[in-house]
C-alpha cells in the first residue's frame, strides 16, 4: 500500500458504529491491525483486494467507505420540508431511524445565531420528497452523531449548545415548531425529540393525551424540562396595568396571536373560554406569528400592546409579564431512538450543573423535575 493524499475514507466511522474494534474488523477481513489504523489515518491507500474485503466485512459498498477529496459523496436524502422544485439548496443533515434527512436553510433557519454550517448543497430532486445531496465535508461521523429536536422552547438551544462543549463529538439540531408540529415531525421521522408544552383542560393532563393521540400506538416518553410560566407580555411596567384578558378587551388593546398548533395559542383560547370571552372581542386574534420570539418584538417594536408567551421570553426582552397558567414543557422521545449513544449523551447533561445554572439564570422555569419520566405512551 501506499499513501494517497486525494484518498478519504469512512471506515473508522462505520466500523465504531457496527460496535467493532480495529482487530475485529482486522480478524474478519483477514488482514492486520496496523493495516486497519494506517488505512483509518489516511497513511496508507489499500490495494483493490483489501479495499473489496473492507467492504464485504463491513456489509457496504466500496463507495460507502472511500473517495477522492475531488470528488465528495453524495447521498439521497428525505427533504424535511417543500421547497420549491430545481431551486439549488444549503442543506443541513441528519440519520434519523435509518434514512437521511435534509433540512432546508431557508429563511429564518438560515440566518440564526445558532444555525450549524450546512452540510450539503444540493440542485437536484429526486421526486416531491427527496434530493441528491452533495457533502461539503468528508466528516459523515458528524452527521450520524446529529440529534435532531423540533420544537418551539429557545432554551433548547441554549441546552443543546452546552451539551456540545462536553461532548465535542455530538450535534444537536433545533429546529423551530409548535407543539402540535413537533409531534407530527417526530412521526414523520423527522426527528428524534419533539418537544411541547400542551395543556387538556377536560383531563387536567399536560401533554400526554396529545401524544398519545397523535402518535397513534407508537411507543414513547415524556421526560420533562421544566415547568415554565406563561401569560401575557406586555411594555415594560405594564403601563396599562393589565391583569386579565378582560382588562386586555375591556381596554381595546390589540395583540398578537401564534398559529393553530402552538401551546400558546391554545392557552390563550383556554383563557378566554374560561373568562368567558368571544375570540372575536380580542383585536388581534388573527394576527399570527410563529416564534416565542416574534410575539416579544411585536410588543417591544409598540406594534401591539400584548401578546401569549412565557416569563424568560418577556425577561430576555425587557418587557412586562402577567402571568396566566403554568405549563409543563415535555420532551418526547419515541423508545427505539432512547438506546442510541447520541440521544443518551445529550440526555444525561439534563443533570449536568450548568444546565441547571443557565436555566435557572434565564428565569421564568421551574426545573425541579428536570429529567425526570413523567410519562410513557
Amino acid at each position: 500500500m501506499k499513501q494517497d493524499s486525494d484518498l478519504r475514507n469512512n471506515l473508522k466511522s462505520i466500523r465504531t458504529r457496527l460496535g467493532m474494534s480495529q482487530q475485529d474488523l482486522a480478524n474478519i477481513a483477514g488482514v492486520t491491525r496496523q493495516t486497519i489504523s494506517g488505512v483509518e489515518s489516511g497513511q496508507y491507500a489499500p490495494s483493490v483486494a483489501i479495499t473489496l474485503r473492507l467492504a464485504k466485512a463491513l456489509g457496504c459498498q466500496v463507495e460507502d467507505l472511500f473517495w477522492l477529496d475531488k470528488d465528495l459523496p453524495e447521498i439521497e436524502a428525505i427533504l424535511a420540508k417543500p421547497v420549491p422544485s430545481n431551486q439549488s439548496l444549503r442543506l443541513s443533515l441528519a440519520r434519523v431511524g435509518g434514512q437521511w434527512i435534509a433540512y432546508p436553510l431557508l429563511g429564518k433557519d438560515a440566518f440564526r445565531q445558532d444555525m450549524i454550517p450546512a452540510d450539503g448543497e444540493s440542485e437536484t430532486q429526486v421526486g416531491n420528497s427527496k434530493v441528491r445531496v452533495k457533502l461539503l465535508d468528508d466528516n459523515l461521523e458528524a452527521l450520524h452523531n446529529t440529534v435532531v429536536i423540533a420544537g418551539c422552547a429557545p432554551v433548547i438551544s441554549l441546552w443543546a449548545r452546552a451539551t456540545e462543549r462536553w461532548h465535542p463529538q455530538l450535534r444537536v439540531h433545533f429546529t423551530f415548531a409548535n407543539s402540535i408540529a413537533a409531534l407530527h415531525s417526530l412521526c414523520r421521522g423527522e426527528a428524534h425529540i419533539a418537544g411541547m408544552h400542551l395543556y387538556d383542560a377536560k383531563t387536567g393532563e399536560y401533554n400526554v393525551p396529545f401524544a398519545r393521540d397523535i402518535l397513534a400506538g407508537r411507543e414513547a416518553v415524556l421526560i420533562t424540562l421544566g415547568v415554565w410560566e406563561e401569560g401575557l407580555i406586555v411594555p415594560s411596567g405594564n403601563p396599562k396595568s393589565f391583569k386579565t384578558l378582560g382588562d386586555l378587551v375591556a381596554a381595546n388593546a390589540t395583540i398578537v396571536n401564534r398559529e393553530v398548533g402552538a401551546g400558546s395559542r391554545m392557552l390563550l383560547e383556554q383563557q378566554l373560554q374560561k373568562e368567558q370571552i368571544p375570540l372575536k372581542a380580542v383585536q388581534g386574534f388573527e394576527h399570527i406569528v410563529t416564534s416565542h420570539q416574534d410575539v416579544a418584538q411585536a410588543v417591544a417594536l409598540g406594534l401591539v400592546d400584548a401578546g401569549i408567551s412565557t416569563a424568560s421570553i418577556a425577561a430576555t426582552f425587557g418587557l412586562g409579564f402577567v402571568p396566566l397558567h403554568q405549563s409543563r414543557y415535555d420532551l418526547v422521545i419515541l423508545k427505539e431512538y432512547l438506546e442510541e449513544a447520541p440521544i443518551q449523551q445529550l440526555l444525561s447533561t439534563l443533570g449536568h450543573r450548568m444546565v441547571h445554572s443557565q436555566l435557572e439564570v434565564l428565569g421564568g422555569y421551574d426545573i425541579s423535575k428536570i429529567g425526570e419520566v413523567v410519562a410513557t405512551v
